[in-house]
């Protein structure tokens, strides 16, 4: 055999063994690739990565302000972004308790701790006219701040002097006392943007008025909400004027409707 001869059949054999070496690494390599394929597939799948949400499934719902009705969130300002809510203990109870709530994003989100509240001797009522007892049931806004003392740092106009010295007595008869050393307005019946002391009456005077937050006496009131002092104190520093805060106020029953 010549050399040359040879060395072509020694091609021969490299191209056959290096063919046989391609068809053995091909057919085993689609099975390989696919064996590696599934191997992805699971191990994508322990990930972590969340599936995604079926298409009916439905999106989640922003945290409302719990125990409000449809009625009564429908009241609440979308530019709205603090609310205290004040909550009777019943339609004709003067006590209750009071919660603080900040919008962030779409959800409310509770401030704090609730705080016990007084509100009007007889309780709560839909239609508050001049001499009632009740406080007036709905969501108001809180523009407007003020007392005998000093502003102790609320962001909301805040008028002081001695108009705000509280005489006479509660209804219980007792004396006062320091219950406007702080006030917060409460918008019903009056004029946004003024003291809490201006007398305008934009339903008439016989709707009544002046209802406000203000210093505990002990006691329920004509008509207003009061608050232990320091919590008063912390209310008014809370208050940011640009979130457009709001109360939201009566018994259980009428702030679920």
């Amino acid at each position: 055999m010549s050399a040359r001869t040879s060395r072509l059949l020694t091609a021969g054999t490299a191209l056959l063994a290096a063919g046989l070496l391609l068809s053995g690494c091909g057919e085993p390599a689609a099975e390989d690739a696919s064996h590696k394929k599934s191997g992805i597939r699971a191990q994508s799948g322990q990930s972590g990565l969340s599936a995604p949400r079926p298409q009916n499934e439905p999106a989640p719902q922003p945290r409302e302000i719990p125990g409000l009705g449809p009625k009564t969130r429908a009241q609440i300002p979308g530019s709205a972004r603090q609310a205290i809510v004040v909550t009777g203990d019943g339609r004709d109870e003067g006590t209750g308790s009071a919660q603080r709530y900040q919008r962030e994003g779409d959800d409310w989100v509770p401030v704090g701790a609730a705080w016990p509240a007084h509100n009007a001797v007889k309780g709560w009522t839909d239609r508050h006219v001049q001499g009632d007892l009740r406080s007036p049931v709905g969501v108001f806004g809180l523009t407007d701040a003020g007392g005998h003392e000093r502003d102790p740092g609320t962001e909301l106009p805040y008028d002081t002097g001695p108009a705000f010295v509280a005489r006479g007595t509660n209804v219980e008869g007792q004396p006062l006392g320091d219950a406007f050393d702080y006030v917060v307005a409460i918008n019903y019946n009056r004029k946004p943007g003024t003291t809490p002391l201006d007398w305008t009456r934009p339903l008439g005077m016989g709707r009544g008025g002046g209802i406000w937050f203000h210093v505990d006496h002990g006691a329920p009131t004509q008509g207003c909400v009061t608050l232990p002092k320091p919590r008063m104190r912390e209310l008014l520093r809370w208050l940011d004027a640009e979130s457009d805060p709001v109360v939201v106020m009566g018994d259980a029953a009428s702030l679920a409707r």
